[in-house]
């Protein structure tokens, strides 16, 4: 079942979260085990009013718990909701200042988890309709993501539920298509 995330899914959450972010998480946790950075996502999505809050997060639930999450959210409000985690990586890193990912005109899906175990289950799938659809119920008319060059099972994927590159960016040291689907 698919619904709204709360904050008493943060312990699931998390650890979901730094497997859709990757080497992101590692750079967040200043960690080469990404698993470091489950404590810093925890608290953020406890949170709301920032890019990886319970309120900007759907997740999957089965009899075993929550198996998968996405968060996202209007683009236009990126340098807001990203403040404050700007904020707390610069009490590390005064420097820190990734590019935008996103911008006004897209409604940005951030980050897409299943557990492992699940993975290949349609469940990613699933979430991404799902995000769409309470996006373009909100009024957008476009949803954007991106997607590694390194990772083109990924890319097929968004292909499939209808996304197609645009373009591509760079964002923290890795390069990206960036892909679109209309609403």
């Amino acid at each position: 079942m698919i619904r709204s995330a709360r904050p008493e899914d943060a312990e699931a959450v998390a650890p979901l979260l730094i497997l859709g972010m990757g080497h992101i998480a590692g750079i967040f946790a200043r960690s080469d085990n990404h698993a470091d950075a489950i404590p810093f996502f925890r608290e953020f999505f406890l949170h709301p009013a920032n890019q990886y809050s319970y309120t900007n997060t759907l997740v999957f639930e089965t009899e075993a718990g929550v198996i998968g999450s996405i968060n996202g959210y209007d683009g236009a409000l990126l340098p807001a909701l990203r403040q404050p985690v700007l904020d707390k990586l610069r009490e590390a890193d005064p420097t820190f200042d990734p590019n935008d990912e996103t911008g006004a005109g897209e409604f940005y899906l951030d980050c897409i988890n299943v557990h492992s175990e699940h993975q290949g289950k349609g469940i990613g799938s699933q979430l991404i309709n799902a995000l769409c659809a309470h996006a373009g119920a909100q009024g957008h008319k476009r949803a954007g993501l991106i997607v590694d060059r390194v990772n083109p099972a990924a890319r097929k994927l968004y292909e499939r539920l209808g996304f197609e590159a645009v373009g591509e960016k760079d964002f923290m040291g890795h390069r990206y298509f960036h892909m679109v689907r209309n609403l």
